[in-house]
């Protein structure tokens, strides 16, 4: 599996001597930013466990990590994420084969927040690079092969921002030859920085940044970066950073923190702090876009409170986490019907957790250090198996070649998934 690259170099040359003008890669799946190819917590990946192994799941490999709360981002053979360390922030790419330190980077010193310690963002790999985000604000530019560091920039300072009160959790976005994060400040809540040079393209939108992560979405024909800040959510034309639309989304203490959803042309997101959840309807008008309510449930009673968690949307039908309370100790697992808001089911009180979907069905982390496998159904829930395998954690698992990567506060593991 992980001499594919190896293969592919062959079948290249092979293609040339045979005369062949374009040789086309082939890509082993990857997991190479926060929730996964299309950042939507789906992955493309098949031939899955269906059923759980009797004598449980196989841990390819485990090693020592440190605090933080970056998930693992995966291609190339190289798994990918960030921790406190004794050097500070670090990067720190293994081999995806088995663990192996390939290079670990400081980028700032350690990051110490009364919610947690640790860096919150996960890495983005693109190409030859991999771009972090420390939990001050620093976005950097690393080598992907070496981690050697290209370029970095204090973007919240830079732009005169205040850090956000929990750390600053925003994953790069990569567009086009941008990078995008969310920083704070007037006009500056949103930040595109050229790839190469860090250098600031442009700015959008007022206001405080926020926990979430921008998407790149298509709306009315044309891609936007939607982001969810801290007043609300936002369309952005990707070339010249303009604000196309925008709905106000006020949380308490700024916890606006799942990314959005695209769902057939509408936006659905949704906030913890009992504030609850929104389906948008955005269309293009001559004069401009408008934005609608397609349905609203926004109280104590909301089918949807995601905490931190982003619902994933699989044939019509949002799975996610319903916080129940200010924070509270409460959190159900529920299905939602997306055209209506109609709640299909709920698994009450299931825990806190995260998940993402692949081939048909949930993969599941709770905060107990289970790996869950369930049913993406809106029948019921159907739990297929779990197990206990890692630490407290509130990242997902990232899937990729047959693997689940995950890491706690003290190690990052590799699971056997196929």
């Amino acid at each position: 599996m992980f001499d594919r690259e190896m293969k592919m170099r062959c079948l290249v040359m092979m293609l040339s001597l045979l005369g062949c003008e374009t040789a086309v890669w082939a890509q082993s799946s990857s997991w190479s930013q926060f929730l996964g190819p299309e950042r939507n917590g789906i992955s493309d990946e098949t031939g899955l466990l269906a059923t759980w192994p009797a004598q449980g799941l196989d841990i390819a490999w485990r090693v020592d990590g440190g605090v933080g709360m970056s998930a693992v981002a995966v291609a190339d053979d190289r798994a990918i994420t960030m921790w406190n360390s004794s050097r500070g922030q670090v990067v720190a790419a293994l081999s995806a084969k088995d663990g192996a330190v390939l290079w670990a980077t400081p980028l700032a010193a350690s990051y110490e927040n009364s919610m947690g310690d640790g860096p919150r963002a996960t890495p983005t790999i693109a190409g030859q690079h991999v771009f972090a985000y420390t939990g001050e604000g620093i976005l950097a530019c690393l080598d992907v092969t070496t981690g050697a560091k290209q370029w970095s920039k204090s973007v919240v300072r830079d732009m005169a921002g205040r850090p956000a009160e929990y750390g600053m959790a925003c994953s790069p976005l990569i567009v086009d030859d941008m990078v995008v994060v969310t920083a704070g400040g007037e006009g500056k809540a949103v930040v595109a920085l050229d790839r190469k040079n860090g250098d600031v393209r442009w700015t959008a939108v007022d206001g405080l940044p926020g926990y979430s992560s921008p998407a790149l979405l298509n709306l009315g024909g044309e891609p936007q970066v939607v982001a969810f800040t801290a007043r609300g959510v936002t369309g952005i034309r990707p070339s010249d950073g303009k604000e196309l639309w925008s709905y106000p989304f006020k949380t308490p203490y700024d916890c606006n923190t799942a990314t959005p959803i695209e769902v057939a042309g509408n936006i659905f997101i949704s906030a913890g702090e009992n504030h609850g959840c929104v389906m948008l309807n955005v269309t293009k008008r001559a004069t401009g876009y408008q934005v609608d309510e397609a349905w609203a449930s926004v109280n104590v009673k909301s089918v949807m409170r995601n905490e931190w968690q982003t619902s994933v949307l699989l044939n019509g039908y949002l799975y996610g986490f319903d916080n129940v309370g200010s924070a509270g100790p409460v959190t159900h697992l529920t299905c939602v019907e997306a055209a209506t808001g109609k709640v299909v089911w709920t698994r009450t009180r299931f825990g806190k957790g995260n998940l993402v979907a692949a081939n048909g069905k949930l993969w599941i982390t709770t905060m107990k250090g289970e790996l869950v496998l369930a049913e993406a159904s809106p029948k019921g829930y159907a739990e297929i198996g779990r197990q206990k395998i890692f630490g407290k954690t509130r990242q997902n698992a990232s899937l990729a070649d047959g693997f689940a990567f995950v890491r706690d506060d003290s190690q990052v593991i590799c699971i056997k998934i196929k």
